[in-house]
């Protein structure tokens, strides 16, 4: 539910809250594994993840949407506290110390730059929420669901915020807040098959270059962080409850982190 909050606010990415739930490469794994074999095993693993997502899209977007019109600052925020707080974990997890070399380090970089870059795109007027579809809009639907989980399943990388850049943000929130069925299942069609595509080369990279596909999602979560920072407040109040958002969710990053790691010890011990 907590990936399906995330994913409906631009500039904040469902892969990240994956990484820092520790289900990051399970969840990539699985969605690769429906087309093999043990494609039970992988239902069995996607289906609660994905009724808890369709859940949170279905019945939370009316508060989202409330959230980001009445209370911007804060609710981003706490995403931001959320975002730094894991930064640590995924240095550890990957022993930058001793297995980043000075490439890596460069990739980290160019992958931060590529993601930051994306908040001079001007998207303070939203598009119209599209009415009286013809096949060509739904096809645009589509695809743009495609792309954006393409971009969803990439940490640091707002599939949001991909549909904000391709104008249907304002049509897909309606749809799921009024439960437009036509729509939903148009974008969500493309949004399975691009899952699908995006996990096999993403499984591939990390199975083949571990390293470098770490290097590059640290860079993507720490890039997102310049797109989703909204400014300071000029108002006190509005400005002590956004530090404490963003308390906490840097505390919310780190609780959830420590219990993984020892959920991981304990594993490693039995």
């Amino acid at each position: 539910m907590v990936i399906g909050v995330t994913d409906l606010i631009p500039g904040v990415s469902g892969g990240t809250i994956a990484l820092l739930l520790g289900i990051y490469q399970s969840l990539v794994a699985s969605i690769n594994g429906l087309l093999t074999k043990d494609w039970k095993k992988s239902i069995l693993f996607l289906l609660p993840i994905g009724l808890g997502i369709g859940i949170a899209l279905i019945t939370v977007s009316r508060l989202i949407e409330w959230l980001l019109v009445e209370h911007p600052q804060p609710t981003f925020f706490f995403f931001l506290g959320l975002i730094i707080g894991i930064i640590p974990t995924l240095l550890k997890d990957i022993n930058y110390k001793q297995s980043f070399r000075s490439s890596h380090y460069v990739l980290l970089a160019l992958a931060a730059v590529l993601v930051a870059v994306t908040v001079f795109v001007k998207d303070n007027e939203l598009a119209a929420v599209m009415s009286e579809l013809t096949l060509g809009d739904y096809t645009l639907l589509f695809f743009a669901g495609w792309l954006a989980s393409s971009a969803m399943i990439l940490p640091g990388v707002s599939g949001s915020f991909m549909l904000l850049l391709l104008g249907m943000y304002p049509t897909v929130i309606n749809a799921l807040s009024t439960f437009n069925i036509p729509v939903i299942i148009t974008v969500g069609l493309g949004v399975a098959i691009g899952l699908i595509l995006t996990s096999k080369l993403i499984s591939f990279l990390l199975t083949t270059y571990k390293t470098s596909t770490y290097a590059v999602m640290i860079g993507f979560v720490i890039g997102s962080m310049v797109v989703i920072y909204p400014g300071i407040a000029s108002n006190g109040l509005l400005l002590f409850v956004s530090i404490l958002t963003f308390l906490v969710g840097i505390v919310v990053a780190t609780l959830l982190s420590r219990v993984e790691k020892g959920k991981t010890s304990a594993k490693l011990i039995a």
